[in-house]
């Protein structure tokens, strides 16, 4: 165990044959809560540092942890850029579960939040259709359940991809459709990745980042477009009382300018779901939290995590 920028770094063996690499921030008193940050495509639970601090001086026990294929997790079959030779999607939802019991074990009686930013939007979000007990509220921001046409496009894309040069390769076209377009996007952009953030600090971190920017394998991208899918049939199973925080950003070219959130927002009030709360900030991109508004949108975030109590 390791201490780096001020929360500890610790990793556990995940029943998926993983070895997941996680970083705590204790709670200051009175603890209030555990709250689980899910992070995004090509990054790392480290980027979280600042969140963690905020949410943690808030009361709340503060459990990040690297997915499959990123950051310093590893697992035998998941090198970087890859979730697992097979069925990687179910392998990183199991393991959400492994660190949310480990969580709860430590600091059990306390509500959990499960939080996730794009990517692990998307995963939070499938992790808890299919644990519908497990967690007394879910936030997800930045996330697109609504590619539409275009994804089911990307999914033909992949799947011919994966026919010419296997599934474990990185794919050609998605990084071009997805992250170099998202990037063109920008008006005058300085760098390939100002679809990110107005902060260039912010931008150059990740370009410099080692754990940063690689390219997804094919069948990562399929497990991500299967994770796409199916948590928006899926939501009847969930609690239509569990509170839900939604968030997007009006200059998110990943998010069609954050009209991927409120497409999810109505979905999930068309089915009942009556404690969303959606929050859209017109002028900032895909990472709010590393945006120009990210102070206000965490005091935000705990003001709302601070309401939640434990489900019965």
């Amino acid at each position: 165990m390791t201490l780096e920028f001020g929360w500890e770094t610790r990793s556990f063996p995940s029943p998926t044959g993983a070895s997941i690499a996680y970083h705590y921030a204790e709670a200051a008193e009175p603890a209030r809560g555990i709250l689980l940050i899910s992070h995004g495509l090509a990054e790392h639970s480290k980027r979280y540092r600042a969140f963690a601090a905020a949410m943690a001086a808030k009361g709340f026990y503060v459990y990040a942890w690297d997915h499959r294929g990123h950051g310093e997790t590893t697992a035998p079959d998941a090198p970087i850029g890859r979730f697992a030779s097979k069925d990687g999607a179910a392998a990183v939802l199991r393991d959400v579960m492994a660190m949310r019991d480990l969580a709860l074990a430590a600091h059990p009686g306390l509500p959990v939040i499960l939080f996730g930013h794009s990517m692990g939007g998307l995963i939070a979000l499938n992790a808890a259709v299919d644990n519908p007990r497990a967690f007394d509220a879910v936030a997800v921001w930045n996330s697109n359940f609504n590619p539409g046409l275009a994804g089911r496009a990307a999914q033909g894309l992949l799947l011919a991809e994966r026919a010419l040069k296997g599934s474990d390769v990185p794919s050609g076209m998605l990084p071009r459709l997805t992250f170099g377009a998202w990037g063109k996007s920008i008006p005058n952009h300085r760098t390939a990745f100002d679809w990110l953030s107005h902060d260039p600090a912010e931008v150059d971190a990740y370009i410099t980042d080692p754990l940063c920017g690689f390219d997804a394998s094919v069948s990562l991208w399929l497990d991500l477009f299967e994770l796409t899918f199916r948590a928006p049939a899926l939501v009847d199973r969930l609690p239509k009382d569990l509170p839900i925080h939604l968030l997007g950003g009006g200059e998110d070219p990943a998010t069609d300018k954050g009209q991927a959130i409120f497409w999810l927002s109505t979905h999930l009030r068309k089915n009942g779901f009556h404690k969303v709360m959606t929050r859209f900030w017109p002028h900032t991109r895909h990472e709010t939290l590393n945006d120009t508004v990210r102070g206000e949108a965490m005091a935000e975030f705990a003001e709302w995590a601070g309401t939640i109590s434990k489900r019965g």
